[in-house]
C-alpha cells in the first residue's frame, strides 16, 4: 500500500491499530498519542494527522479499562496547547521566511485558506479553527505572524483546546463501546472525519461560486 492508502486504512480501522499498539507497547502509547496531537497542531507540515479520530477512538479503550481516561485527557490537552504555543512561535519568528519559500510539503492552498480564515475571524479563529482539520494546524502559525499578544493567544488556545478535547474524549468514553457503535466503528470514524471536513468543503464550494459570479459580472 502507498502511504496515502496506509493513512486511510489507519483512520478507518484505528481501533484495531490502537488495540495492537496497546498490547505491544503498554503505557508507551501515551507518548505516541502526545506526539500525534502535538505534531498535528505544532508543525505546519503535518496537518494530515488524525487528531479527532484518535481522541475519540483511544477514549473507547479507556471505557474498557485498557487506558486511563484522566491520563488521556491530560496528554491531549498538554499536547494540543504546547503544539499551539510551538506553532505560534514558529510563525512569530520564522513565518515570513517560511512563506517566502516554495515548500512542496506545505500546501499553498491550505496556507491561503487559513490566512483568509484568520483575517476574517481574528482571535476567535483560534477557537473555531481547533475544530477544523488543517485550520487547527495553520491558525496558530498566522497568530504568530500577526504578533498576537502571547497571553491573549494562550487564553484562546486553552479555551479552544478544552472545548475540543473534553467532548471528544468523553464521547468516546461513554458512547464508543455502545454495541451499535462497536459494530459500525469504521463508519462512525468516517462520519467524524466527514463532519470535521464539512465546513472546509462548504467554504471551498462557496468560494468557487463567488469566483464564478465575479467572472460572470465582469463578462457582462
Amino acid at each position: 500500500m502507498t502511504w496515502v492508502e496506509t493513512a486511510i486504512d489507519f483512520v478507518l480501522h484505528i481501533d484495531q491499530y490502537l488495540a495492537g499498539m496497546i498490547d505491544n507497547h503498554g503505557e508507551w502509547v501515551y507518548v505516541f498519542f502526545f506526539l500525534i496531537v502535538f505534531c498535528e497542531t505544532g508543525l505546519v507540515f503535518t496537518p494530515f494527522l488524525p487528531g479527532d479520530s484518535l481522541i475519540f477512538a483511544s477514549a473507547t479503550f479507556a471505557a474498557t479499562g485498557h487506558l486511563d481516561l484522566e491520563t488521556l485527557i491530560l496528554v491531549y490537552l498538554s499536547a494540543a496547547i504546547l503544539g499551539d504555543f510551538t506553532n505560534y512561535h514558529i510563525g512569530r519568528f520564522f513565518g515570513p521566511w517560511i512563506l517566502s519559500k516554495n515548500w512542496q510539503i506545505i500546501s499553498k492552498k491550505n496556507i491561503d485558506a487559513t490566512k483568509d480564515f484568520y483575517e476574517e475571524h481574528g482571535p476567535k479563529a483560534i477557537i473555531i479553527g481547533r475544530f477544523l482539520p488543517v485550520f487547527r494546524t495553520f491558525v496558530p502559525f498566522f497568530a504568530g505572524i500577526g504578533k498576537m499578544k502571547r497571553k491573549k493567544f494562550i487564553s484562546f488556545s486553552i479555551l479552544g483546546t478544552s472545548l475540543w478535547v473534553l467532548p471528544s474524549s468523553l464521547g468516546g468514553f461513554y458512547f464508543g463501546n455502545h454495541p451499535f457503535v462497536r459494530a459500525n466503528f469504521s463508519f462512525v470514524i468516517l462520519g467524524i472525519v466527514v463532519i470535521t471536513l464539512l465546513p472546509i468543503l462548504i467554504s471551498i464550494i462557496l468560494e468557487k461560486k463567488n469566483k464564478s459570479k465575479d467572472k460572470n459580472l465582469k463578462a457582462v
